[in-house]
């Protein structure tokens, strides 16, 4: 039951709470080779003291007395061609049934900010008690988020971080992955695919996203301390599109011939890639290709040879969003911060574990 009485609320308030359900690190072999639902549901809270409704800044913020009753809205930034947009909205859905919310709104900004921006007021205006925003940059998302403010109506961020806006201020939380570790994560599986020595190029994500920007100071800074004999000879960005990544991958292999191995910041850009490579005449394995995302489509081709590794980025973010919306109403509070495990697949498990992939 979700209640909003303001003597309740206080008289539960855990502020600075720092709940571990489970961090990367901590994880079983088992959950660390691919795991099974539950491990897309665990994660590492990283808070000071926790946003309740009493903290929040938005003005006139509306209580609901159970959260099936509640209409939420959710809006997905970019189009459902990308595997990874598929089962972030999914599990958004998913989570609303299982949760017995009927009162879901669902909106998809086709990758246009200003169409996100009309999303959201759109859903304020159909009177929303609640949003999930995945957003499309970083910054730039200041008109929704004022209007939901003027409206008080609470925020929950999940995926891409809103870098220029304050939790607790202008959204209650965020709910994501480490982009800095993944990159890490990438630099050790490049590492290892390459023996240590390789002409690398990097096709990088979309401008104006600390998902690019983390990505690739994660990659970079590994690289630079354990892998010198690593050199990255080019980086362009791919805009985390296939198409654009065949397409860079194509001019970088022309311009610089001796390149054996690319980072991908995501599995679309990679597979693109795998299509360049193969109508240049190339063979599985001839350019080391490590990427982030964890769709199918990457696995398949880890098992193919075309792909050397595959760090997973967990796009589940359902049932944490929606809990982070009960524990706001409901007394407990919400971290700032929230990380979500992610799994590796590698040429050892990517067979065994390709029907985990989304």
């Amino acid at each position: 039951m979700v209640r909003m009485s303001a003597s309740r609320n206080a008289s539960v308030v855990l502020a600075g709470l720092a709940l571990v359900f489970a961090a990367s690190c901590g994880k079983s072999d088992e959950e660390s080779a691919g795991g099974g639902a539950d491990a897309s549901q665990k994660v590492e809270s990283e808070s000071g003291a926790n946003c309740t409704f009493e903290k929040y800044a938005g003005a006139g913020v509306k209580g609901v007395d159970d959260l099936k009753s509640a209409k939420i809205g959710f809006a997905q930034s970019e189009k459902e061609a990308n595997p990874f947009r598929t089962a972030e909205t999914q599990s958004i859905r998913d989570e609303a049934a299982k949760r017995g919310i009927k009162n879901l709104i669902v909106t998809n900004a086709q990758g246009d900010l200003n169409k996100e921006i009309s999303d959201i007021q759109s859903m304020l205006s159909q009177g929303v008690n609640a949003l999930i925003i995945s957003p499309l940059k970083s910054e730039g998302l200041d008109p929704a988020l004022d209007a939901a403010k003027e409206k008080g109506v609470p925020i929950m961020t999940i995926d891409r971080l809103l870098t220029t806006k304050k939790a607790c201020e202008d959204y209650i939380g965020w709910v994501g992955s480490d982009f800095v570790e993944q990159g890490k994560r990438a630099a050790e599986a490049m590492n290892k695919a390459t023996g240590g020595k390789a002409k690398a190029a990097t096709l990088l994500g979309a401008a104006g996203v600390n998902v690019t920007t983390d990505r690739n100071k994660g990659y970079k800074d590994w690289i630079e301390a354990n892998a010198t004999g690593i050199e990255i000879v080019a980086e362009q960005a791919g805009d985390f599109d296939r198409q654009k990544g065949q397409t860079v991958t194509e001019q970088l292999l022309a311009a610089n011939k001796d390149i054996n191995a690319i980072y991908a910041h995501n599995d679309e850009m990679a597979l693109g890639a795998v299509a360049a490579l193969k109508a240049a005449g190339k063979q599985p394995g001839d350019v080391k290709i490590i990427t982030i995302d964890g769709t199918k489509g990457a696995v398949q081709g880890l098992v193919d040879k075309w792909i050397s590794g595959v760090i997973e980025s967990n796009p589940r973010f359902g049932p944490l969003a929606f809990q982070a919306l009960e524990d706001f109403y409901g007394g407990k509070g919400v971290p700032a911060t929230q990380i979500i495990s992610d799994k590796e697949y590698t040429p050892e498990n990517a067979k065994a574990e390709l029907p985990n992939a989304y």
